[in-house]
Parts: C-alpha cells; structure tokens; sequence
C-alpha cells in the first residue's frame, strides 16, 4: 500500500506554531508570520512522525508531497523531514505547470493524505476536490495543523476513514 501524505500543514508547520492552538497556527500563516517561509526550520505537527512510522512498519510504502517547488525548497523539505525523523520516502513536488491533481496521478497512491488548506484559501488549494475520482485514490482531509494523530494506527483503517 502506498500512502502520499502532504507535508505543510498536514504532518509539518512553521516552528512558531508549536505549542499554539489549531486557530493561533493558522492566523500565524494568514498573517505572513516570518517562519512560514522557513521550510527547514518545520517541525512535525503532534506525533505525526510516530504515527507515519506505525504505517511504515506494517509494510506501507511512505510518500510525501510539498507545496515547494524550487529546488532550494524542497531541499529544505527534505532535509526537514531526515531531521525530524519521519520514515523516508520520496518527496515529490509539482514540476513545470503540472498541478497537484496531475503529480498525484503521477505517484498513483493507494491513499492520500492533505489537509483542508483552510489558511490558503480552502478547498480551491486542495488536490482531491478535483482529483480524477476514477483513479481509485482513497482520500483522507484533515483539518489544516490539526494532525494525523487522530486516524488509525493500522495500514487497513485507513481505508475505512
């Protein structure tokens, strides 16, 4: 089973927000507080690291996606994720005029995993509102800094959320 699970607000956020409530976090980002733009310095959202290496461990091939698309930024990303000790896998970014839809039909996971972009602009941010149903992906939102800590430890429930 394969996982694609979105990075900025869904299992990382700027390091200013740890410790704030959900609502502070997201006005912290419609605000342009200065750490928003600081991808290496994210931290995971709650025990999203713990969580994902639950799913890991039980055979699920881990896939991340990031808003970023310069080359400096996903390294950044990249470099974040190691850091804070997510399980590895490939991080994948939209390349060219790609959108979010097309890169994920381009990793072809069995789940994905984003928030609701609720700080960005909503729905009109998020991949699976206009995600080729037909595809097959099953997809799980989550509330933007809420976390993923909520959602089952076993591969399989994921299925059934």
């Amino acid at each position: 089973m394969k996982i694609l699970i979105f990075t900025e607000g869904t299992v990382t956020m700027h390091s200013t927000g740890k410790d704030l409530s959900r609502e502070e976090i997201v006005k912290q980002v419609v605000d342009n507080e200065s750490s928003v733009k600081d991808y290496a310095s994210y931290v995971p959202v709650r025990n999203a690291v713990e969580k994902i290496k639950k799913w890991a461990s039980q055979g699920a091939k881990i896939c991340y996606m990031t808003s970023r698309r310069t080359e400096k930024e996903v390294n950044d990303v990249k470099t974040m994720l190691k850091k804070e000790g997510f399980p590895e896998g490939e991080l994948f970014f939209r390349k060219g005029n790609e959108t979010y839809q097309e890169a994920a039909k381009r990793v072809s996971p069995d789940i994905l995993i984003e928030d609701d972009c609720e700080s960005i602009g909503g729905e009109e941010e998020m991949i699976s509102p206009k995600l080729d149903p037909d595809l097959g992906i099953k997809v799980i939102t989550t509330k933007e800094f809420g976390g993923i800590d909520h959602l089952p430890d076993n591969v399989s429930g994921l299925m059934k959320v």
